[in-house]
């Protein structure tokens, strides 16, 4: 089952387009189908961290923790309200990231350890690569 799954390798700049475009579409919708529901965004961000994570190219896995804390800040425009102009509007946007902080910590904790894992098993991966070519080469002597 986990085979048939999708393995795209996204950039980090990619990785972060994808989760920010994400996080905004999800603001959107959740904004007009359940007005705007916090415990909706909050958790509908956790998968999408869990998937950057996943996606991003091992080169780039830095960018996964950085990236999903902007893509939160920028879904969270269209649910925070705000009015009076600009200054309402970014008023409103730091509120709302401050009275969501929980979620925004979840999501980059999900992300930052599914990275961690994946750079550890990487790193695994790569001794045992060097490893055996080193008996190879030990042996062939």
């Amino acid at each position: 089952m986990l085979r048939r799954l999708p393995n795209p390798r996204l950039t980090g700049l990619g990785a972060g387009l994808f989760a920010a475009a994400t996080m905004l579409v999800v603001g959107f919708l959740d904004q007009l189908l359940l007005d705007g529901s916090p415990l909706a965004y909050g958790l509908l961000f956790l998968p999408v961290s869990a998937l950057t994570a996943l996606w991003v190219r091992a080169a780039d896995l830095v960018t996964a923790p950085i990236s999903v804390p902007i893509a939160f800040a920028v879904g969270i425009v269209p649910l925070s309200g705000g009015a009076g102009g600009v200054g309402g509007r970014i008023m409103a946007v730091v509120t709302a990231l401050a009275v969501h902080a929980g979620w925004l910590y979840g999501g980059t904790l999900v992300a930052g350890v599914i990275t961690c894992v994946r750079k550890v098993r990487d790193m695994g991966r790569r001794q045992r690569a060097a490893s055996a070519a080193a008996r190879r080469a030990g042996a062939a002597r």
